[in-house]
């Protein structure tokens, strides 16, 4: 079976559970090939992680902000253009400490998808992260980020209205923020229109996410003039959570339930939540000056952290 079956079977599986009647002996059967499925999604690949970075029913941004934080409070706009809703952020309490929360908004629908521009952010977007952060460094909030897009928006508007200088600037300024980021690459992670929010003092990837300089479909497109080889491309792109880490690109890598997060929303929930509690108290014996220059050296040295 391919993953996709598999999902389509483990998600028709659950909604029957969910059905009233259900005899013991059929639940216990189901159990059984519930199981087996599971096991099935011990020896996803590359392109597979691909499919459930992508998931239609991947929990969203939305459903971070509402599962982890408190008192959420949004901000909008850039203070120079327009409001871009493909980057969605505001204020927050998390166990009670105020922080500034943000990352990509993709939408759970068609319609969604077509507002939020399939959660690639045009220059405004990008602008509007980087003034909640740099207000959240006024204020001594940590930031925390959700990262789930294919890339910036590449459209000649954008272009235009200065895409690249955008994209540049917020790598720079967050290069130097005197307060501690953390980053959570939560599907899929792609190009600068990923980094552009993603310059933290900790990364973190779920487990199904993927991080790459560009999409498998443009990496086949220029390697080999063929976008049909996205599958072979995922193997020597290195872009699973497991590459990632071993080559000390990210920190840590956030466990999810067989065959992806939207399985079980709620493991997941649980795991971000201890992985930012254990940051958060490492994080409070540094000053904000220390807070920064850790931040610089990590992505300075980054390709002397390869671990073996």
């Amino acid at each position: 079976m391919t993953i996709r079956e598999i999902d389509e079977r483990m998600t028709a599986l659950e909604e029957e559970k969910r059905q009233d009647g259900l005899t013991e002996a059929r639940a216990h059967e189901m159990e059984q090939e519930y199981a087996a499925l599971c096991r099935a999604c011990d020896s996803v690949t590359a392109h597979d992680n691909v499919f459930l970075a992508r998931h239609r029913r991947r929990p969203k941004i939305d459903d971070y902000i509402n599962a982890l934080f408190t008192d959420f409070f949004v901000q909008r706009g850039d203070l120079l253009s327009k409001e871009d809703q493909s980057i969605f952020g505001g204020i927050a309490l998390f166990h009670g400490i105020p922080v500034t929360v943000l990352g990509h908004r993709k939408g759970k629908n068609i319609n969604e998808n077509m507002k939020y521009n399939f959660g690639m952010p045009e220059p405004e977007g990008y602008r509007k992260a980087l003034r909640m952060m740099k207000q959240a460094e006024k204020f001594g909030r940590p930031i925390i980020t959700f990262i789930d897009t294919p890339g910036a928006y590449p459209g000649l508007e954008a272009e235009e209205h200065g895409q690249s200088n955008a994209i540049a600037r917020n790598l720079a300024e967050m290069s130097a923020l005197k307060t501690p980021i953390f980053s959570i690459v939560t599907g899929e992670g792609s190009s600068g229109g990923a980094l552009a929010i993603g310059v933290a003092n900790k990364v973190y990837m779920l487990e199904h996410a993927v991080y790459s300089v560009l999409s498998p479909e443009g990496f086949a497109s220029i390697l080999w003039k063929d976008s049909t080889r996205a599958a072979e491309a995922c193997d020597l792109m290195k872009l699973t959570a497991q590459d990632l880490y071993r080559f000390g690109v990210i920190d840590g890598i956030i466990p999810e339930p067989a065959c992806g997060a939207h399985h079980n929303p709620a493991a997941v929930y649980k795991a971000i939540d201890r992985m930012l509690v254990r940051e958060f108290n490492a994080m409070k014996r540094m000053s904000p000056t220390d807070i920064a220059k850790a931040r610089y050296e990590k992505f300075r040295n980054i390709d002397r952290l390869a671990r073996k």
